[in-house]
This record gives C-alpha cells, sequence and structure tokens, in this order.
C-alpha cells in the first residue's frame, strides 16, 4: 500500500494490481468458506450416523434426536446441492459468452 502523508496524519491508498499480477485474497476467503460449509455438511452426516447407531445399539431412547439428527444432515445436502448446481450453471453461462 502507498501512503502519502497529509498533515500529520498519512493516508493510506489501497494497492492496485498491476498488469500480470494475481490477487488471491478473495479467492482464498472464497474457498475457505466453500470448505468449511462442505466439512460441516460431513460432519452433520456423521452425527446422523452415530445417532442411528446408537439408536440400534440401545444406547439411546430418544429416537426425535435421531429424527433431528437426520433431517439436519438431509437439509444442509440439499442445501449443498442446490449451491453446487447454481456454480455449475453460472460456470457455463460464463463460458458460453464471448468475448
Amino acid at each position: 500500500m502507498d501512503e502519502i502523508a497529509v498533515g500529520h496524519r498519512p493516508i493510506v491508498s489501497p494497492s492496485v494490481p498491476r498488469e500480470g499480477q494475481i490477487t488471491t485474497g478473495s479467492a482464498n476467503g472464497f474457498s475457505d468458506a466453500l470448505s468449511k460449509a462442505v466439512a460441516e455438511v460431513n460432519n452433520l452426516h456423521h452425527n446422523a450416523d452415530k445417532a442411528i447407531t446408537n439408536i440400534q445399539a440401545g444406547h439411546t431412547e430418544n429416537l426425535h434426536e435421531v429424527i433431528i439428527a437426520l433431517e439436519k444432515a438431509d437439509v444442509s445436502f440439499r442445501t449443498m446441492l442446490t449451491f453446487r448446481n447454481k456454480l455449475i450453471e453460472a460456470y457455463q453461462e460464463i463460458m458460453r459468452m464471448q468475448v
């Protein structure tokens, strides 16, 4: 970042990427958020599997908690699938654009 002194306080101007320079700040943020979301969906599915195993083994009698865990896993998976489909549609639309 470039600093320009005005009076006693420096003014910081954002650095603009130059030609050939790659910026990855926002791409990493999106990639990290996507990875966390997939990990959360995976975690919910593992919790649902554990709940099913516990109910089958007789370790728990709370059937409603098992059903809630299953529904959370199902809703999260459907949301992730919808998001993936929208990303694929957006990518295909971009690829169809003429430059």
